[in-house]
């Protein structure tokens, strides 16, 4: 399966007197699951809402092999954003069912799989012929998930499609994600709260933090640039100057400190009288965007 770059320059979005995307610039390379991290109104669905022409921009342009997206047809059969489903969405429509928003998703996307999409709902033990507004949260996850996973779209965004979900159907999704980019090599973006279960599905990680992309590399690299050191005060203090120290915990005369770099400063901390540990995903996340919080 062919994908094109999908590329946003100089993105702006506010919505009355908040700013919420600030001068943002990302590309999105082809074949690759990218994982879309951030705190609560951090606007990662204000993003994926402008790449995928579903919602306005202030400024800036958003293009998919150089072409803008915006009511451009051609640009947009590539793209499914499957978001997050809430039962307040279908008041009013009682009589929706699934096999009908099914059979919509296979008109509006031209790459639909009708055969994947009854396999998922044999997978996920959904019944075609109930009503969306009778699902329970966890099987309105399992829908975004059929209409993502089988509209086959060379880029498929998904936003929270675990929310919902229990630790056994979380993995199983993962597990069918990686199944299907296996197979045909399209590029995934997937927006999450649910960190470290999803780490090691994500090759390249986006970190969105009050509306400016503070990284963006891939998973494993970033997580390697991070420790935690901890020790006596005074030993910590000593091996942590030359660091980038973004948080301290401390209790009596012991500390630790997570910390960013590596090379020789970290080898010197490694003969000192200190441990040293690795960060996980949700480590250097929180690290990175606690701003001072407690953790």
């Amino acid at each position: 399966m062919m994908t094109g770059v999908l590329q946003a320059r100089g993105l702006c979005k506010s919505y009355k007197d908040k700013k919420v995307l600030h001068d943002l610039d990302l590309t999105i390379e082809p074949g690759k699951i990218y994982g879309l991290i951030g705190r609560n109104g951090a606007g990662k669905t204000t993003l994926l809402g402008i790449l995928t022409a579903q919602n306005t921009k202030d400024s800036g342009e958003v293009t998919y092999n150089d072409q803008g997206v915006w009511e451009n047809q051609q640009a947009l059969n590539d793209i499914c954003f499957s978001r997050e489903l809430q039962p307040t969405m279908f008041y009013g429509r009682n009589n929706l069912k699934i096999k009908h928003y099914l059979n919509s998703a296979a008109i509006y996307y031209p790459n639909w799989d009708k055969d994947y999409a009854q396999r998922l709902l044999e997978e996920f033990k959904l019944e075609p012929k109930k009503k969306i507004y009778q699902l329970s949260k966890g099987q309105l996850s399992m829908v975004t998930i059929t209409i993502a996973l089988a509209s086959r779209s060379p880029i498929t965004i998904l936003d929270e499609p675990a929310a919902g979900l229990d630790v056994v159907m979380r993995e199983r999704f993962y597990q069918l994600l990686l199944e299907d980019y296996a197979q045909t090599n399209r590029t995934f973006i997937v927006s999450t709260h649910i960190i470290e279960e999803a780490a090691s599905v994500f090759e390249q990680v986006i970190i969105l933090d009050e509306g400016r992309i503070l990284e963006n590399c891939p998973t494993e690299e970033l997580i390697d640039q991070f420790r935690y050191i901890s020790g006596r005060e005074d030993e910590v203090d000593r091996v942590c100057a030359g660091l980038e120290v973004l948080s301290v915990h401390q209790m009596g005369r012991h500390k630790t400190a997570a910390v960013r770099g590596g090379g020789v400063k970290l080898e010197q901390a490694r003969q000192a009288d200190v441990d040293i540990a690795p960060m996980n995903l949700q480590n250097v996340f929180v690290a990175l965007c606690s701003h001072g919080d407690a953790q």
